[in-house]
């Protein structure tokens, strides 16, 4: 008797790694702390969630700034963004080129025991994150400040038995954590569920998050 697999339901995540970062990535943060010292100024104003001790969040308008590492910045990520929107739809280039983008951006700056819990953001298609700093977490603690993604099929399992409990992937319900990497960006699906775990490095762990929506062209 025949019998066939499908993958049914897939989630993408993409990584990316911006080469010879190193410079952008010191004026990235020189510029980050800076903002970060005027306070309430620069702070996010109404934040959606509870903002706990060890973790500044800015306004959302960081894309905005005319600085040259943040356009530099803004360019590589929205490049790879409109990269794997073409490739995962199918789009020619001329229609991939007629789409507008609207974003919010903004940065975090993450001390000892700083974290952010589990969210997502369902008025956006897609979301990433650029590691301007990972800090120095432990190295034996691979959950040390890692951003940690809610696997949607264990959510949607409620029953769990020695028949599910040990799939493995791409069918297995567990959650995916990474830690990220200077110059690394990750875009992910906004309705996916993710948080960062608890951070207890000595230095400041910095990342450039961001939003994204779409208008196709009118016809």
């Amino acid at each position: 008797m025949e019998s066939n697999l499908f993958t049914l339901f897939s989630v993408p995540l993409i990584q990316a790694q911006l080469p010879q970062s190193d410079r952008m990535n010191q004026e990235l943060r020189s510029l980050i702390l800076l903002k970060e010292s005027y306070g309430a100024v620069e702070q996010n104003p109404s934040p959606a969630m509870a903002i706990p001790k060890g973790l500044f969040e800015s306004r959302f308008d960081f894309f905005a700034m005319p600085d040259p590492c943040v356009v530099a910045l803004r360019k590589f990520c929205m490049s790879w963004l409109y990269q794997t929107i073409g490739e995962l739809s199918g789009y020619d280039t001329a229609t991939l080129a007629g789409l507008s983008v609207q974003s919010h951006t903004w940065f975090h700056v993450t001390r000892s025991g700083g974290y952010f819990s589990l969210h997502n953001h369902p008025m956006a298609s897609w979301s990433g994150v650029y590691c301007v700093d990972p800090g120095d977490a432990d190295p034996a603690n691979v959950l040390d400040g890692a951003i940690s993604f809610l696997n949607p099929m264990g959510i949607a399992n409620m029953f769990i038995d020695a028949g599910n409990s040990r799939l493995k992937p791409p069918f297995s319900g567990k959650n995916f954590s990474m830690q990220l990497r200077a110059g690394e960006l990750i875009l992910f699906p906004s309705y996916l569920l993710h948080q960062v775990l608890p951070y207890h490095g000595s230095r400041e762990r910095i990342t450039v998050a961001f939003n994204c929506w779409f208008n196709a062209p009118s016809n």
